[in-house]
């Protein structure tokens, strides 16, 4: 039985990837222009739109998702110091740690489903997306003492007595949101890896609004406290999932979704060594810099420093959702064309990617330059901290521009399946280079800030982002595909197709 269009009983295949009308529109267009720059121009353009169709809408996701804490935490704010200080904390230290594993795990799906897509295995797709969930919970199961012991390790790291209480507190109220990571992240995955960014975005945008309007509710109407802000998160976000999950069985994936497979449980070896190997890959780039603001925060009357260091650092985590967004566009056409046994189309993806992205970051990099006395004032009119913010200017400057390159090779890595080679890469130069010479131009040599944050950027990410694009230049294309092709019936893990 042939298990899908242009897909003989062997599974080769007879039809190229994703025989959409933008490729017929190429073709056409290519054949009647023998010129080789309009040529180019037209291949540029036809990947631009298949990329964008994946980047557009993500950016708007990303930020709707990261305003949603940002919003909880100004309300928080409105409630009194101590509760700001509680919700800060229980939502960057505690939901911080836990989101950067379970995001770095799902990131599984984009190699899985990516390359699975691009092969016309469609219906593996749905049995990734059910093995991610049945990873995903354990993990979270897993990490469930994290939440109930917040309290003590709080206090173990330093804390104020009264501040990590109330945190404790909180992210027990977080523990319902904890487990609508382990469905979300999937979902997210398994739809874009179809180009349904759009669905997603949507579903985002929804839920943004019942957050804004539930926290004005809560703290405003009701006045429910600090808990019931918490409490409101833990609805939007799982307003996402029902989105995402009503979407995907109610018909929104006739090729991919086939129902509950005992295949799930097939082949869950490979997908929790892939799966961890993400996880860590990401949570090495993602505790990076929350690294740098607690060296900060050890420094001699650190309070001017680490509020300056803040400010740069939420400037940085608004822009770097355009450059996460080219990530996750960059993996899903790599696995695809990868899939389809396209080497020559994973590098020119590749490469209209790092373009793109890298202007980008050359635009925000020349605006922090021109606006370096203005960049705070949206968040304080102290003179010594808007001060503090343009003396490190040139330094937050330099962290988008290279923020701009390095999440695209990342992207790269994921769509080809390399997460553990680079999980390796990430540990040797942001903490074996990185924090050591951070600590070195710290405090050996007195640079405090500002030594600490360059020591950072240009002895780690910088040595990361050079080695990857080294790795990405000289790789064998052709040879990557193949190895999709032996990865893809390594990871389907050999079940049968059956539907529960």
């Amino acid at each position: 039985m042939s298990s899908g269009d242009g897909e003989n009983r062997d599974g080769t295949l007879t039809a190229p990837l994703l025989y959409h009308s933008d490729d017929v529109e190429t073709t056409k267009l290519i054949e009647q222009n023998d010129d080789d720059e309009k040529t180019l121009s037209v291949r540029v353009w036809i990947e631009t739109k298949k990329l964008w169709r994946i980047v557009g809408p993500a950016i708007f996701s990303r930020i709707a998702s990261y305003s949603m804490f940002v919003i909880t935490q100004a309300f928080a704010g409105h409630l009194g110091d101590l509760q700001l200080a509680a919700m800060s904390i229980a939502s960057s230290v505690i939901v911080g740690f836990d989101f950067g594993l379970l995001l770095g795990m799902a990131s599984a799906l984009e190699t899985l489903c990516g390359q699975a897509y691009g092969a016309r295995k469609y219906h593996m797709l749905g049995v990734y997306l059910q093995r991610s969930w049945i990873v995903l919970f354990l993990c979270c199961v897993a990490l469930l003492p994290l939440f109930v012991f917040a309290t003590p390790v709080l206090k173990l790291l330093g804390q104020p007595e009264d501040v990590a209480e109330l945190s404790g507190t909180v992210a027990l109220y977080f523990i319902p949101l904890h487990f609508s990571f382990a469905f979300q992240f999937p979902l997210q995955r398994f739809l874009q890896s179809q180009l349904k960014n759009s669905v997603t975005a949507l579903v985002n945008l929804a839920a943004f609004c019942v957050h804004v309007l539930l926290s004005w509710l809560v703290v405003y109407r009701f006045r429910l406290g600090l808990l019931g802000t918490a409490l409101t998160l833990n609805i939007s976000w799982w307003l996402i999932v029902v989105g995402l999950f009503g979407y995907t069985v109610g018909g929104g994936c006739r090729n991919t979704w086939t129902g509950f497979s005992s295949e799930a449980f097939s082949g869950l070896w490979e997908f929790i060594k892939l799966s961890a190997s993400s996880g860590v890959m990401l949570c090495l780039e993602n505790w990076y810099y929350r690294i740098l603001i607690v060296m900060t925060g050890n420094l001699p009357n650190a309070e001017i420093a680490v509020d300056a260091l803040s400010i740069c650092m939420s400037i940085n985590g608004f822009e770097l959702m355009i450059p996460l967004s080219f990530f996750a566009g960059t993996g899903v056409r790599v696995a695809n064309e990868l899939g389809a046994g396209n080497g020559k189309g994973a590098k020119f993806a590749t490469l209209v990617s790092v373009v793109q992205s890298t202007a980008i970051g050359l635009v925000f990099w020349v605006l922090i330059f021109f606006l370096h006395n203005e960049l705070a004032l949206i968040y304080t009119s102290s003179k010594v901290v808007l001060d503090a913010v343009s003396d490190l200017a040139l330094l937050l400057a330099f962290t988008v521009l290279l923020n701009s390159i390095q999440p695209i090779l990342s992207g790269v890595a994921v769509g080809s399946g390399w997460q553990a080679y680079v999980a390796y890469i990430n540990l040797g130069c942001y903490y074996l280079v990185g924090v050591p010479m951070g600590l070195l131009m710290g405090w050996v040599f007195h640079q405090g800030v500002k030594g600490i944050w360059a020591g950072m950027i240009f002895g780690g990410t910088a040595v990361q982002t050079l080695i990857l694009s080294v790795i990405v230049m000289r790789c064998d294309w052709e040879n990557e595909a193949a190895k999709a092709r032996m990865h893809l019936s390594k990871w389907a893990g050999g079940g049968s197709r059956n539907s529960v």
